[in-house]
C-alpha cells in the first residue's frame, strides 16, 4: 500500500523557516520521482519543487526558486522541502506527490499525501 505522509507545517512571521517532510511507504525513491504541491484558497493547486528518481535532478518554480531547496533521504525513503525567506503568499496548503518522472501538471501524479499547512503572517 502506498502512503505519502507530510509533516513539518506550521505557523511562522516572514522572513521565517520551515522543513517539510514526505514520508514515502509502498514504493522506493529510486524509482519514483516526488514533487511538491500546494494549493492557497481560492487558487489552482501550483507545482513549486520536484525532484527525479534517477538523476535526482531538481526542479523548482519560480515563486520559490533561490528560497526553497528539495533534498532526498533514500535511507529514509523521505523527501524535504526546506522553505527558507518564507513570504505572507507562501501561505498554503503543501502536498507531497508521488510519479514515475517529475512533472508542472498535478493530474499526472498518482499518489498525494494529505497535506501539511504552512501559514506565513505577522
Amino acid at each position: 500500500q502506498v502512503q505519502l505522509v507530510e509533516s513539518g507545517g506550521g505557523s511562522v512571521q516572514p522572513g521565517g523557516s520551515l522543513r517539510l517532510s514526505c514520508a514515502v511507504s509502498g514504493f522506493t525513491l529510486d524509482y519514483y520521482a516526488i514533487g511538491w504541491f500546494r494549493q492557497a484558497p481560492g487558487k489552482e493547486r501550483e507545482g513549486i519543487s520536484c525532484i527525479s528518481s534517477s538523476d535526482g535532478s531538481l526542479y523548482y518554480a519560480d515563486s520559490v526558486k533561490g528560497r526553497f531547496t528539495i533534498s532526498r533521504d533514500n535511507a529514509k525513503n523521505t523527501v524535504y522541502l526546506q522553505m527558507n525567506s518564507l513570504k505572507p503568499e507562501d501561505t498554503a496548503i503543501y502536498y507531497c506527490a508521488g510519479d514515475t518522472y517529475c512533472s508542472d501538471y498535478a493530474d499526472i501524479y498518482d499518489y498525494w499525501g494529505q497535506g501539511t499547512p504552512v501559514t506565513v503572517s505577522s
